[in-house]
């Protein structure tokens, strides 16, 4: 099967799975918070974290299961993989300025885009 078909197929059954799982969790723990976001976030980096020494970068699997589905479920895996990896490679400095700087930047392009799109409703 060719790659872009198994990333393809592992984004919608990643989709899928980061609907069912919010679904599942603000029915079994309310909707006060984001019992769903955070869950799947965990589940996320989880199981990125198993599949990285098990998949190598060139097996079809890592495509249909990390890029494709963890892609979908969740980029938060992503983004902690790979600040994981500067931190084992010794690179501490940019680990934190990578932590650190995804979420503010984030929190930033978050509360542009929110004050635009306030801006044109």
């Amino acid at each position: 099967m060719p790659t872009a078909l198994l990333v393809a197929l592992g984004g919608a059954l990643g989709a899928l799975a980061r609907w069912g799982a919010a679904l599942g969790m603000a029915r079994w723990l309310g909707t006060n918070a984001p019992w769903g976001t955070w869950s799947v976030n965990l589940a996320g980096c989880f199981l990125i974290g198993l599949a990285l020494p098990l998949l190598h970068e060139t097996h079809p699997q890592r495509a249909l299961a990390v890029v494709g589905f963890l892609g979908a479920f969740t980029t938060f895996s992503t983004y902690t993989a790979d600040t994981l990896v500067l931190w084992e490679a010794g690179r501490t400095g940019l680990a934190f300025a990578n932590a650190a700087g995804s979420v503010v930047a984030g929190l930033v392009a978050c509360g542009l885009g929110l004050a635009l799109g306030r801006a044109l409703a």
